[in-house]
């Protein structure tokens, strides 16, 4: 036999390095994307499916069985407004009918609720999460669907798939809870976890703050839902119940804590946990407050039931900037609503005025902040609604800068 020549073992090597990346390619499931938009019904069966098509080759998952013992379990953990972190009545909508398609459609698999006790007998993990995107053939905003399925033992995304859909008549109001909080909640790392989770590729890794803290996050989905039903009590023992773990110091327990307390006239203890709440966004380096304004001034909203809270705000900000030795840029944000030249005014202005309250606090404040208008060019929702949808377009941030 003739010995190759180095032509010939190259090209064998490269035949070998491309059946190696075609068998690699074949093992490993594949995101599903879909760019066309769709009716939501149907962008949300596309996008179930093309999911579920993935799990085809993972191991016997789709296999038959033949007793209810043996289906698949899923725990499905309630899916978000990727932009706000919310849950909403369309994030609802969407956990609703991905789960009716996937129950009705394959029964081999079994979606159990978001439980601590269903966390150690699941063999899968299931998020989704819906965003606001543009799309070339519409003026209007579509939904980005990103539903993926996790493996609980290796922590390893194992599915993961995509779908546009039109966004029409979906209830994107949050729900109390999320209605009720004074800040920015897509800040809390869990959340942000939760939402790179939901779009991250087949064969990657879940976040892995995300994972650590799941536990933990099935008391406070359990907190949230009392919380959503009025029982306020039995909410804020669920919230110290969670606070109490090892992973329990997180933006959406003390936003629970403060928010209970609120409910239950115990305003002492809500500015007690609303001063956490503000601590841990310094700690961030960005905390986002939902002070709501009266339309085209800078008086705050004129319903004290709304903004009845703001000067407790207000001095808890001066107080935990002050003992961090905080400077900030404060930035004013609006609704997509007017001109952009008379929205960067307003904001400007609005930002000038949180200064000007926060140095009457604290005056050191006054030469370690500065205001800064950012109109609507970093809407969080975006809708124009100027009501309850995009009341976070309608926020202030405090970001937290270099001293010079």
């Amino acid at each position: 036999m003739k010995p190759t020549t180095t032509r010939q073992r190259g090209a064998l090597a490269a035949a070998l390095l491309a059946l190696i990346a075609f068998v690699a390619g074949c093992a490993a499931p594949q995101a599903t994307r879909v760019t066309d938009e769709l009716p939501f019904e149907q962008a949300v069966v596309q996008a179930t499916d093309g999911l579920v098509s993935q799990t085809q080759t993972l191991p016997a998952f789709l296999a038959k069985v033949e007793s209810k013992i043996a289906k698949r379990g899923v725990v499905l953990d309630p899916m978000l407004d990727a932009g706000s972190g919310q849950q909403t009545g369309a994030t609802q909508t969407l956990e609703k009918q991905v789960t009716e398609h996937m129950t009705a459609k394959y029964d081999q698999i079994e979606i159990l609720p978001f439980q601590s006790s269903n966390l150690g007998k699941a063999q899968y993990l299931l998020t989704g999460t819906m965003t606001r995107v543009q799309t070339a053939r519409s003026k209007k905003a579509a939904l980005k669907i990103n539903l993926a399925l996790t493996e609980l033992r290796s922590g390893n995304v194992v599915a993961q798939s995509s779908a546009v859909a039109r966004d029409e008549g979906l209830d994107h109001n949050p729900l109390p809870y999320y209605r009720d909080s004074p800040v920015l909640l897509a800040k809390d790392k869990v959340v942000d976890g939760y939402v790179r989770t939901s779009a991250t590729a087949p064969g990657q890794r879940a976040d892995a703050t995300y994972l650590e803290r799941i536990a933990t996050a099935t008391l406070i989905n359990e907190a949230t839902t009392l919380y959503n039903s009025e029982r306020y009590q039995d909410a804020l023992g669920q919230y110290r119940s969670a606070l109490a773990t090892p992973a329990g110091e997180q933006l959406r327990v003390l936003n629970g804590i403060y928010l209970t307390n609120v409910k239950l006239g115990r305003m002492k203890e809500a500015e007690q946990a609303f001063g956490r709440v503000v601590a841990m966004g310094i700690a961030y380096n960005e905390l986002g407050v939902k002070f709501l304004f009266n339309p085209g001034s800078t008086e705050f909203w004129s319903d004290t039931r709304i903004s009845g809270a703001y000067g407790m705000w207000l001095r808890q900000i001066a107080r935990e900037a002050t003992l961090a030795k905080a400077c900030m840029n404060i930035i004013g944000h609006t609704s997509r609503t007017g001109s952009e030249q008379a929205n960067d005014a307003l904001s400007l202005q609005r930002a000038a005025y949180v200064k000007q309250r926060l140095s009457s606090e604290a005056a050191e404040l006054a030469a370690r902040t500065k205001p800064v208008g950012m109109g609507f060019r970093q809407n969080i929702v975006g809708s124009g609604s100027d009501n309850s949808v995009d009341a976070l377009d309608r926020r202030v941030e405090f970001k937290i800068v270099p001293c010079e």
